[in-house]
């Protein structure tokens, strides 16, 4: 990758994490999801708030902003293969600068700071979970979609569904990269972005500790 290839990816995939979905949707429902709820621009709040379907489209939308990011910076930097493959080391690169990058404009968006004068945003874990769908096999999807899926149902905590999945995964790629099957740029990926997540999760991981997190389903 050149420099300007770096920097588009780096611009393209911090815009797109960066659009406020949950705010949107709830813009168009008559409220600020920033008033309501918890205040965050996540798919539990939305849930919260507006139902279940709307939370459930919230965390798809959110997923599919990590899917985005990074099938196009894989087109900037080599645009005459398949986006689903990422066989060389500047679709690894790419691939990596991508999914750190829109992870961050999910949690610090730049459209959010605009809107609310504050530099803010979500807390990454759906756009997280968009990143690793495209970079993981499919039995890194699938076991941690049981593992997070079954730990909401027992507890109904999703936060603690979330932080379990992206611990497991993280591991789960680290290992992996380290057998080779993955690239070992991807351990740069499960770094960055897992400080990420425990730097907007640690709120709730505190209230998990002293049993006052919400659980879902319940109303805002």
């Amino acid at each position: 990758m050149d420099i300007s290839q770096v920097i588009l990816v780096v611009l393209c995939s911090y815009v797109i994490g960066s659009v406020p979905t949950a705010y949107i949707i709830g813009k168009t429902k008559g409220i600020n999801i920033f008033e309501v709820g918890s205040q965050n621009m996540g798919a539990t709040n939305m849930a919260r708030v507006l139902g279940k379907k709307w939370g459930f489209a919230v965390l798809f939308l959110d997923s599919f902003k990590g899917v985005i990011a990074i099938f196009l910076s894989r087109y900037i930097v080599d645009p005459m293969t398949n986006v689903l493959v990422a066989d060389t080391p500047a679709r690894w690169t790419a691939t990596v600068l991508a999914a750190i990058f829109v992870v961050v404009g999910h949690n610090w968006s730049i459209w959010v700071t605009m809107i609310t004068g504050q530099l803010r945003g979500g807390k990454g874990a759906a756009t997280a979970f968009g990143t690793l769908v495209t970079m993981a096999p499919p039995q890194v999807i699938i076991g941690l979609s049981l593992l997070g899926g079954l730990i909401i149902a027992r507890t109904r905590y999703v936060s603690l569904g979330a932080l379990t999945m992206a611990a497991g995964g993280f591991v789960w790629m680290i290992v992996l990269a380290l057998q080779q099957i993955i690239p070992l740029e991807y351990v740069l990926y499960v770094f960055a972005v897992g400080l990420m997540i425990v730097v907007r999760f640690r709120e709730n991981i505190e209230r998990l500790l002293h049993g006052t997190e919400r659980r879902f389903g319940e109303r805002a």
